[in-house]
């Protein structure tokens, strides 16, 4: 892993399985195939950074199906150019427990974790929100200024009880664009005034038991009754931070990287 500057409460990823978002741990090593396949679109996406002349893009990877959901990207995070270099910080639950942390990663590394297909998104932010991004992603006590280790994938997008990987890069973005915004309160607070909207899923019973039972990652207990109820789980996705920063004017839409 390229991790620079390390500090307390950053965790040193010492191989690739030590952390998946949303998986469970799996110690064999990658298939050939797979880490040629996620190399070369790592190449592809590097290439097409070059060219759009940013310093920090939000970028997101397909590591699961989530069509039945209506959502095409599981996970995203922050790509910025250290130097010459392409890096990526992101939040990372580990192994399939309750706790996450959070990594810097070259971009290959962002593509090896067995994607369900292999796509990127890219959103391109305005020079002034990559410049908010920047001062941030270049600190390490800022950037892990939002994060909650308590994980559940499907963290209530109004809550501070669990956080998710995409719910924490979203509040780091709300708290470099707004000095304001220094703890999640007030992240979200700011969030909602400037008219982000989670992602409705839509479970059954028999689905959120089912997870809930067998997934120490999963929790439902931070969603308002009446929504956990009637199976309306709101949470954070790649996919609706993707059309909201667009639909906002912070960055460009959303382009596919195949």
């Amino acid at each position: 892993m390229n991790l620079r500057h390390a500090a307390a409460g950053f965790a040193l990823a010492l191989a690739l399985a030590t952390a998946n978002a949303g998986q469970t741990c799996d110690q064999k090593a990658p298939e050939a195939q797979a880490v040629a396949r996620g190399l070369s679109l790592a190449s592809r996406v590097e290439q097409h950074l070059k060219g759009t002349g940013a310093q920090v893009v939000l970028i997101a990877r397909v590591g699961q199906d989530l069509r039945e959901y209506g959502q095409r990207y599981s996970h995203f995070g922050f790509a910025y150019l250290d130097g010459d270099k392409w890096r990526v910080a992101h939040k990372l639950n580990d192994c399939g427990t309750d706790h996450s942390a959070l990594y810097r990663q070259g971009l290959g590394e962002f593509f090896l974790d067995s994607p369900f297909d292999y796509e990127a998104g890219i959103v391109v932010p305005t020079p002034e929100v990559q410049a908010h991004l920047l001062a941030v992603l270049r600190d390490n006590q800022r950037l892990g200024q939002m994060h909650t280790p308590a994980y559940s994938m499907v963290a209530y997008a109004w809550s501070q009880q669990y956080q998710q990987s995409n719910q924490w890069a979203l509040e780091t973005l709300a708290m470099a664009q707004e000095p304001a915004a220094t703890d999640r309160v007030r992240a979200q607070a700011w969030l909602k005034l400037h008219g982000y909207e989670p992602a409705t899923l839509r479970l059954s019973t028999f689905k959120r038991l089912g997870a809930r039972v067998t997934s120490a990652n999963v929790a439902f207990d931070d969603h308002p009754d009446a929504q956990r109820y009637s199976g309306r789980i709101a949470t954070v996705t790649a996919d609706s931070v993707f059309q909201w920063v667009a639909r906002s004017g912070l960055g460009s839409r959303p382009i596919a990287i195949r």
